[in-house]
C-alpha cells in the first residue's frame, strides 16, 4: 500500500517503513506525527485520487532526526552599481519514518515501524550481526576510528548498522554517502573500509587503540 502526501508544500510518494526528508515539522525525535493531507491511496484494492484529498485518510509517522543541510552561499551583485552581497543558508528538515497508512477514518496505532527501510541494501548473511571474537558486536558502528555519535546516527538513519555493509562498500557508494551525509571524505581518509574488513577478521579496533594512546600521551 502507498499514498502520495502533502506536507512543506512539496508532495512525497511513502509506503510503509519507508524514511522520507520533509520540511521542518515541530517536535523532537521519537515523536509521532501525522499527516493529514493526502492526495492519493492506492493499494491492491485500486487507487483512490482525491478532490483534492481523499477523504478519511491520513499517514502516521514518527521523527527520526532534526537536521540542517550543507550551507549553500547566495551571492547577489548588481552591474555597475557597486553592489555586492553574499549570505549563507541551510535549509532545516526533518527526518521521518513512515508507519501506517490509514483510510476510512482509522485511527493510528501508536505502534513504530518495526524496521527501517535501508537505503542500499545489505549483503547477504545467513543471521543478524552477532558477537564476534573478544565479544565485539558488529553493529557497534563507533568501533570504527572516525566514527562519533553524529555520524553513527546518520548512518543509521541511511540504513548503515554494520561493519559488514561498510567492508561492502564500493567507491560509488563511498562517494555517494560522502555526497549525502556530508562526511567531507572522512572514509577514504579515515579508512573506515579496511578498518570494518580488520574488525569482521578480529583485529582489535582502531578507534580503541587512538583512544589509548592519546590517554597515554596526556598521562606523560
Amino acid at each position: 500500500m502507498f499514498a502520495v502526501i502533502k506536507t512543506g508544500g512539496k508532495q512525497y510518494q511513502v509506503a510503509a517503513n519507508d524514511q522520507i526528508e520533509v520540511e521542518l515539522l515541530t517536535g523532537a525525535p521519537g515523536d509521532l506525527v501525522t499527516f493529514e493531507e493526502i492526495l492519493l491511496v492506492g493499494g491492491d484494492n485500486g487507487v483512490t485520487v482525491g478532490a483534492p484529498l481523499v477523504a478519511g485518510a491520513t499517514v502516521s509517522g514518527e521523527i527520526i532526526e532534526q537536521f540542517r543541510t550543507r550551507k549553500i552561499l547566495v551571492f547577489k551583485k548588481r552591474r555597475r552599481q557597486n553592489s555586492k552581497r553574499s549570505r549563507g543558508h541551510r535549509q532545516s528538515l526533518t527526518l521521518v519514518r513512515i508507519h501506517e497508512i490509514l483510510t476510512d477514518g482509522a485511527k493510528a496505532s501508536g505502534k513504530k515501524a518495526t524496521k527501517a527501510k535501508a537505503k542500499v541494501a545489505a549483503p547477504a548473511t545467513d543471521a543478524a550481526p552477532a558477537a564476534l571474537a573478544g565479544g565485539l558486536d558488529s553493529s557497534n558502528l563507533s568501533l570504527i576510528s572516525g566514527i562519533g555519535p553524529t555520524i553513527e546516527k546518520k548512518l543509521r538513519a541511511a540504513g548503515i548498522t554494520s561493519w559488514e555493509q561498510i567492508a561492502a562498500w564500493t567507491d560509488a557508494d563511498i562517494a555517494k554517502y560522502d555526497e549525502e551525509l556530508a562526511l567531507r571524505g572522512r572514509v577514504v581518509r579515515e579508512e573506515w573500509v579496511q578498518q570494518a574488513s580488520e574488525l569482521l577478521a578480529g583485529k582489535p579496533p582502531r578507534a580503541k587503540i587512538d583512544q589509548a594512546e592519546l590517554k597515554s600521551g596526556e598521562d606523560r
